[in-house]
């Protein structure tokens, strides 16, 4: 399991090996957390996202691209499922958490940063998608030495660091 904790900032700031990307499923950036992360990590993350996505990605899936201009290396982009929009199997989202880690490993990421998938536009609601998050986290078998969930907002940061400061 990797240690985990929870900060108040900006992902696109965090210093991490790999910074995950709540993505959609065109993989060609957004709004929220994707279009932050494509902002400011510059066109190299787009152009990496044409290169190795040309079909997309599926939801609950998860794969990997430059970091760009960012501070990490690598962004392992996700797609969350979208609650608003009738896709409510919470084993997507499980997914997404699990398949970001897999691809951590394979890059051998030993730090990395998430966002809270799915929760924002998406509609997931806040309660499960934080134990969701911190739950599939901490029951991982991942070579990730130090995981960090990244909230925007107070209100976020405060159910992630209730949640961690219960396992």
């Amino acid at each position: 399991m990797p240690t985990i904790t929870v900060l108040r900032d900006d992902i696109t700031r965090v210093e991490a090996d790999a910074v995950v990307n709540a993505a959609n499923s065109r993989m060609r950036g957004g709004g929220g957390v994707d279009g932050a992360i494509h902002r400011a990590g510059g066109p190299a993350i787009l152009e990496d996202c044409i290169r190795r996505f040309p079909d997309g990605l599926a939801t609950g899936d998860a794969g990997w691209t430059t970091g760009g201009d960012l501070p990490a290396r690598w962004v392992i982009h996700t797609v969350g499922p979208n609650y608003a929009a009738g896709q409510r199997d919470r084993r997507l989202l499980v997914s997404c958490y699990q398949r970001s880690l897999a691809v951590a490993d394979e890059l051998g990421v030993r730090t990395v940063a998430f966002p809270l998938i799915s929760a924002g536009i998406y509609g997931w609601p806040l309660d499960d998608a934080v134990a969701v998050a911190v739950d599939t986290v901490a029951a991982a078998d991942t070579v990730v030495e130090a995981a960090v969930f990244v909230a925007f907002g107070s209100d976020i940061h405060d159910l992630l660091s209730e949640r961690v400061s219960r396992i």
